[in-house]
């Protein structure tokens, strides 16, 4: 484990994490150097500083570089950790309206999130349409839902699974009966 110390001169921990998720991402997708700079319009030697945790990137400059890979913002501002065990606890829903909960973001070149949507009886919801390609995915734990794309919505029932592109207008809807829902929103990263 390092220490402050280990760290060179100038450098932040935040900077340092940062710097390897960048290392990591490049080579993850077969990337030298010099072709993340070309792609980014920063020099090779900028892009040395980073990686090495030396340099002290803005989030501009990270913005460019997430955007140049593919990625989230936040891959690159998310420190290396081993996997590990995750427990949520269950959290009581709102009454008055829904509930939404990140239970989970699974990024490494792509977006994954787990999300727990809990409407209470008699309520609708406009969903956001997503990025370009994304899918949304619902598992309908309890109730009944009618939901999906805005033009083509579907009634689903405990147990049934609804997929459909979530880079469209689309909507949920309870009627007589609140509804349980776990919603995956996978969202494509392709390096071009």
């Amino acid at each position: 484990m390092s220490s402050e110390r280990d760290r060179p001169a100038g450098s932040s921990g935040a900077a340092a994490a940062a710097g390897a998720q960048v290392q990591r991402r490049r080579e993850q997708r077969g990337l030298t150097r010099a072709e993340l700079a070309r792609r980014t319009g920063l020099s090779k030697g900028t892009v040395s500083q980073l990686e090495a945790g030396t340099g002290n990137p803005t989030i501009d400059t990270l913005d460019t570089i997430a955007v140049a890979l593919s990625i989230p913002l936040s891959d690159l501002l998310t420190r290396q950790g081993g996997a590990r065990t995750l427990h949520r606890p269950a959290t009581p829903a709102q009454e008055a309206g829904p509930t939404r909960e990140l239970l989970r973001r699974i990024s490494g070149g792509h977006s994954l999130e787990l999300w727990r949507l809990r409407l209470p009886a008699r309520t609708s919801v406009d969903g956001v349409p997503h990025a370009p390609g994304t899918i949304e995915h619902l598992l309908v734990a309890s109730g009944r839902l009618i939901a999906g794309p805005a033009d083509e919505p579907r009634v689903l029932h405990a147990g049934d699974l609804l997929a459909f592109a979530g880079d469209a207008p689309h909507a949920y809807a309870t009627g007589q009966s609140p509804a349980d829902v776990t919603v995956v929103i996978a969202s494509p990263a392709s390096v071009s």
